[in-house]
């Protein structure tokens, strides 16, 4: 493991960048920091995040705010029961002057795409996503058209529960890096808000404090951060324990691992270091796995949460010793 404290121009450039969108996020989103860190830890990662929680907490307006606080092109999507996938990605549609077909992008055609409410569409419509999310790309009547980079969803759920929404199916919540709620706001936060959205929304105003040129550099630094073999056995350890778990009857698949891997790359970079420590992997378990996981009956029975177990499973797999570099 690295031992080295030198952090290269392009991560001190990533300390820099990442503090100005998050204090851009913070000027909309009080005290709410561990969440806003999670957020930019996935889009630095390459990933993609699901956002769940009651209605009414600020997941829409997180989303948002990352969205208005990096000046590339963004596209909202509010999904329905009767969205359609071509709503989402595009269709091929006859031109009849030229009298050939045109395909007409969708809103997935953007750097950053917010899908809110994305469990009350069909799951015909929420597998529309599967291609893109996986492979930056959208097929549609054999021809494929190829994403932008960065590319990154963010979309809101509410929780299963609630009226009119559905499951997303597990090919769905796997593709997602990282889960997070948002929770309620402290007391003091929330005396906050009302004092700085009382009178309009703070979204208004924000300006983009970051290119997509930066975002893209940023992304290639975060690439460079060194994982030893240890931390990389170390993360499929994590990530063996959840399948031979008799808590789970669905264990982490092994994209998993590579998410893990690559969001402890972006969590390293965050915090100044050029290199990943098991840390990095504990902090991230809980959000990046809990949501790829389906409890075993027993588990259900006593009202054990995924999320339960992975916090016993990370304390009870070894941690490796620190080695050099």
């Amino acid at each position: 493991m690295a031992v080295t404290h030198d952090v290269s121009p392009p991560l001190e450039d990533l300390v820099v960048t990442a503090h100005r969108i998050r204090e851009s996020i913070e000027s909309v989103i009080e005290g709410k920091s561990d969440v806003i860190r999670l957020t930019l830890t996935v889009m630095l990662a390459e990933g993609h995040l699901l956002i769940e929680d009651v209605p009414g907490v600020g997941k829409t307006m997180l989303a948002k705010a990352l969205a208005r606080s990096i000046d590339c092109p963004v596209r909202r999507v509010q999904f329905t029961p009767d969205l359609l996938p071509s709503d989402i990605t595009g269709v091929s549609a006859y031109n009849q002057q030229t009298r050939e077909f045109e395909f007409k992008p969708g809103p997935v055609f953007a750097n950053i795409v917010v899908g809110d409410e994305i469990n009350r569409a069909s799951p015909k419509t929420q597998s529309a996503l599967l291609e893109c999310m996986e492979e930056h790309q959208v097929t549609v009547d054999g021809a494929t058209y190829r994403l932008d980079s960065p590319f990154m969803v963010i979309a809101t759920q509410n929780p299963i529960e609630m009226e009119g929404t559905y499951p997303l199916p597990e090919a769905q919540r796997d593709r997602f890096t990282a889960r997070i709620a948002m929770g309620y706001p402290a007391p003091s936060a929330e005396l906050e808000m009302l004092d700085v959205h009382g009178a309009a929304s703070p979204l208004d105003k924000l300006e983009p404090v970051a290119t997509t040129a930066e975002v893209k550099a940023l992304i290639e630094a975060v690439r460079g951060v060194y994982v030893s073999q240890p931390i990389k056995k170390y993360a499929i350890d994590l990530v063996t324990a959840t399948r031979q778990s008799p808590e789970l009857r669905l264990g982490a698949s092994p994209r998993s691992t590579l998410q893990l891997v690559r969001a402890a790359r972006a969590h390293a970079a965050l915090s100044d270091r050029d290199y990943v420590i098991p840390d990095d992997l504990q902090d991230l378990c809980v959000p990046v796995l809990a949501h790829r996981l389906l409890p075993s009956v027993e588990a259900q029975g006593q009202r054990r949460l995924p999320e339960q177990v992975i916090s016993d499973l990370v304390r009870r797999v070894p941690v490796p010793e620190a080695q050099a570099r």
